[in-house]
């Protein structure tokens, strides 16, 4: 799609700094909302639901639920404020918006699992801590990068999407209150759920522009319509929503987890390296050069202390949205005030409960069929990062150890019962483990194996170099 010249010269939309005419700079912002708003949300909808508080559980904590999810949305804006507003050295003053980071899911699941609403103090722990070590990460982003190669970072992203597929078949299927009962698989939930993959699938590969962009969405919406119809949506809790309501700071309360603190300090070099990635994105797409220190700096200290003011309030961690990058490819428009206009609809929406408590009536079949296509995309990226790996037998080893382990672990958590609490959630995880061991062997062996030292174990498979 080219750029449009009625908003500005081709050298005006390359400046960040540049604020189109408002009419329309404000549908602009809005496109950045609508292309993030699915995905920024979910990550809070899963942890209530692997908490027991979330969709079908008819647990009295449920509308935690959407207090969660107005944050999501609430400091999805804030975050992203600092990175286009920027606050002294904090934000890349760039077009970044910013939204609930996939990458912490799986080591969030282990740490509320089954365990209500008195997990979350725990966890909201964690991610305020996390997210002050990650905009500590910022002072030295550019030194630790080359610890962190396609080869890692291929393989972590890999790991975060094979650890969430199964969530949206589970979700498609009717969700874990349903588990226990004949409704659970029924042809009545996955039709609802494949309804929202078909118009997903479509809208992705045969339209154009915003419609494609925002696929998920109109899928969702779809779904939506056709689970309405078949009296699976529910308003009761839309009317029991307050209009309007503030942030509440230690919403949740504040508890130093060993297991919750490592876990999230952990995952935030890999955060923080995606954000380079995203940054580096958005200058080569929107203006043709490479990313500053100045810029990559910033933007790792906004990363951080947007995911640690969130969770003082009952907020997740977040991170820069890959998905945004691309849509300002699509338009051609680099200006981070476009941005900020986006950023202030998705703080007024987290203002407004009502809004949460809407997006609460989605049934969970109808949320498995958007996270199915969004976790499969998870997967995909992983493996295009993989792409640009060079298949030597020294990488091949190193993929195959940490993919062993680390996904082997996920599978069967229970082959580590027996080690302390701490060690084994974080170990369960499959993802820390996997990256681990992937950093560690990618810093140690030596540049080049040769065929007689792989030989016994790669099976007659080992191809060649």
């Amino acid at each position: 799609m080219a750029a449009d010249t009625s908003i500005g010269t081709a050298e005006q939309l390359r400046d960040p700094n540049y604020t189109p005419p408002i009419l329309k700079a404000i549908p602009l912002g809005i496109q950045h909302v609508l292309a993030m708003f699915v995905s920024n949300v979910t990550p809070a909808i899963i942890i209530a639901g692997a908490a027991g508080f979330g969709f079908g559980s008819n647990s009295p904590d449920f509308p935690e639920l959407i207090y969660m999810i107005q944050m999501s949305m609430f400091f999805a804006g804030v975050a992203t404020l600092f990175q286009t507003i920027g606050l002294g050295p904090i934000g890349a003053k760039l077009p970044i918006v910013q939204g609930t980071s996939f990458a912490f899911v799986p080591i969030m699941i282990p740490l509320v699992a089954g365990k209500g609403v008195e997990a979350l103090p725990a966890l909201f722990g964690g991610v305020m801590i996390g997210g002050l070590f990650h905009a500590f990460i910022g002072t030295f982003i550019g030194r630790i990068r080359f610890a962190l190669p396609p080869l890692v970072t291929g393989l972590i992203v890999t790991m975060i999407g094979l650890a969430l597929v199964r969530i949206g078949i589970q979700y498609a299927a009717g969700g874990i209150p349903a588990m226990s009962t004949p409704e659970y698989g029924s042809l009545l939930n996955w039709s609802v759920a494949l309804v929202v993959i078909l118009v997903t699938l479509g809208l992705k590969f045969y339209a154009r522009g915003m419609l494609s962009v925002s696929a998920v969405l109109i899928g969702l919406l779809a779904g939506y319509v056709v689970a309405y119809a078949l009296g699976m949506v529910s308003f009761a809790n839309v009317a029991r929503a307050a209009d309007f309501a503030i942030p509440d700071p230690f919403h949740f309360g504040f508890e130093f987890s060993i297991a919750a603190v490592v876990g999230f300090c952990l995952m935030a070099f890999v955060s923080a390296v995606e954000t380079v990635g995203d940054v580096s994105g958005i200058t080569k797409g929107g203006a043709g050069r490479e990313a500053t220190d100045k810029e990559i700096t910033g933007a790792t200290y906004a990363d951080g202390l947007g995911s640690a003011v969130a969770g003082v309030f009952g907020g997740l961690p977040n991170t820069s949205f890959s998905q945004n990058v691309g849509l300002i490819a699509m338009t051609g428009v680099m200006s981070r005030h476009v941005v900020t206009i986006g950023a202030l609809f998705l703080v007024a929406a987290g203002l407004v409960p009502k809004v949460g408590a809407v997006i609460s009536t989605i049934p969970i079949e109808v949320l498995g069929g958007g996270v199915i296509v969004m976790f499969g995309m998870v997967v995909a990226a992983g493996i295009s990062m993989l792409s640009d790996v060079t298949w030597n037998r020294r990488n091949m080893v190193i993929f195959a150890v940490a993919l062993s382990i680390g996904f082997g672990l996920q599978l069967e958590p229970t082959a580590l019962q027996y080690l302390p609490d701490t060690l084994r959630i974080l170990a369960t995880t499959g993802l820390l483990p996997a990256a681990l061991i992937a950093i560690v062997l990618n810093l140690i062996l030596p540049e080049e194996l040769t065929e007689d030292q792989t030989e016994e174990i790669s099976g007659g498979m080992g191809g060649h170099d």
